[in-house]
């Protein structure tokens, strides 16, 4: 069956514009496939501009979106499937639609994984002979116990971070 995400996008689109209000696609910067400048997302997210003044040969394909905008004055060419989007919405009163963040197609990650297959890698070589490893882990093991009571004291508690999208 058919995805309705890039039918809803592209009646959203049309209603934003329809309203005069100035359309704006979050996605998924990290999505396999998309083509947008990575140093403008932030935690692996970008907004994108997509008011009909701002963009030139905006297409909203079933399986691609694409168009061109300006980034500092350089033209760049903008590509990504419907999947990558999380959002669409106005950018004057964030009314819109979110969309819940689809799991990478697994073919796709394939390749990427299948691509480091053949990269050189790096693997752990034993520095000394099994005997002086065994003696310099038993001197280390030998530390006064004051010193272990204050490495306790110094450290720090671990601690829970609240974080908004």
């Amino acid at each position: 069956m058919i995805s309705n995400k890039p039918y809803i996008i592209r009646a959203m689109y049309d209603w934003i514009v329809d309203n005069g209000w100035t359309p704006h696609f979050q996605v998924d910067a990290n999505y396999p496939g998309v083509n947008v400048p990575q140093e403008y997302a932030q935690e692996g997210v970008i907004v994108l501009n997509t008011a009909p003044s701002a963009v030139i040969g905006l297409s909203m394909d079933n399986q691609w979106f694409t168009f061109n905008a300006r980034f500092k004055g350089v033209e760049t060419t903008i590509g990504f499937p419907p999947e990558a989007v999380l959002a669409i919405f106005a950018r004057e009163n964030g009314q819109g639609m979110p969309f819940p963040p689809e799991p990478y197609p697994e073919a796709l990650l394939k390749g990427k994984e299948e691509a480091f297959d053949n990269e050189p890698t790096l693997s752990a070589v034993a520095s000394k002979k099994p005997k002086e490893a065994e003696k310099s882990a038993s001197t280390t093991e030998k530390t006064p116990k004051k010193d272990k009571k204050k490495d306790k004291k110094n450290k720090k508690k671990p601690t829970l971070t609240v974080v908004k999208l």
